[in-house]
């Protein structure tokens, strides 16, 4: 089936979720009335359901799994264990294609507690989603099709881009692209306090930082220039660019930058390990309950 014949549902109905309705909506992929939304707060329900008119409202997580084709958890990761427990039930796995966008939770947590051959597809997108500028890294269970994952690249390119990547590369890719935003944004806003010491008012100065940067962007995107040979066509020989140049070296200015990503990592890594540790924990939890046996 093509994305625009789904019912797409949305369990959890914050900001992610809201950013993914728009780009959805925005590019004719679907329409209001194939969106359901799943949300527990009163006043989010009322604010999504004047943000997007059309789109059904629920409280009910497994009505909204009933009524649809794919189902996004959009939920925080202190909550997925119980968002699962309470979908399981509901779950048609000819159905239901779940994409999980939250953040640290491994696959194999997820199907552990969905029923055996559930089609789960994993998703790293980032904060520019809330402006349709994602850039969105997904990856595959052990039940899903190759018309799954076509699916789901068509779903989130209607809000950024999408990569697919071994769910081994998500703690790189959450140190990267995920952290990113963050990191470029501790940049940028080094750049205008050095633009306002050097005597800029400060609205100028971010001006003249951010265009700098959405143009230095478009060359190496749309022109096709790596970073050398960008720094090359500013830095002529002892002139002042070059200088600056100098001075980011002797700040180890690059590796500051590898550490930062590397830190953010190693972070992601930690917290990895300890949802594989629950996820032990939980999986004895069910054996012991009796909830992956077989069924006769």
């Amino acid at each position: 089936m093509a994305l625009k014949d789904l019912n797409i549902g949305f369990i959890g109905g914050g900001k992610m979720a809201e950013a993914i309705i728009k780009g959805v909506l925005a590019s004719k992929a679907s329409s209001p009335k194939k969106i359901i939304v799943s949300e527990p707060n009163p006043s989010r329900r009322e604010y999504l359901e004047k943000s997007f008119p059309g789109i059904k409202i629920l409280a009910d997580n497994c009505a909204l799994v009933k009524k649809s084709d794919l189902v996004v958890l959009a939920v925080k990761p202190d909550v997925m264990e119980f968002v699962l427990r309470e979908i399981s039930r509901c779950i048609n796995i000819r159905k239901n294609l779940i994409l999980s966008i939250a953040a640290g939770i491994p696959l194999d947590l997820i199907e552990a507690y969905l029923p055996e051959g559930t089609r789960v597809i994993r998703v790293m997108p980032n904060t520019p989603a809330l402006v349709q500028a994602a850039v969105s890294v997904y990856t595959d269970g052990h039940f899903v099709t190759d018309e799954d994952l076509a699916l789901a690249e068509e779903f989130l390119k209607t809000f950024g881009i999408a990569i697919y990547l071994p769910e081994m590369a998500f703690d790189a890719v959450t140190g990267l692209s995920g952290s990113g935003p963050a990191f470029v944004a501790a940049f940028i806003e080094g750049l205008i306090d050095a633009g306002v010491h050097e005597g800029l008012p400060r609205e100028v100065a971010q001006t003249l930082v951010l265009e700098t940067i959405l143009g230095t962007v478009k060359l190496m995107k749309e022109a096709g220039k790596n970073p050398y040979e960008i720094k090359s066509m500013v830095a002529s020989p002892g002139g002042t660019t070059i200088s600056g140049l100098k001075a980011m070296e002797k700040g180890a200015f690059k590796g500051v930058i590898m550490d930062t990503v590397s830190a953010a990592t190693e972070r992601s890594r930690e917290i990895t390990d300890q949802i594989h540790e629950l996820l032990d924990e939980a999986v004895k939890e069910l054996e012991e309950m009796g909830l992956l046996e077989e069924e006769d």
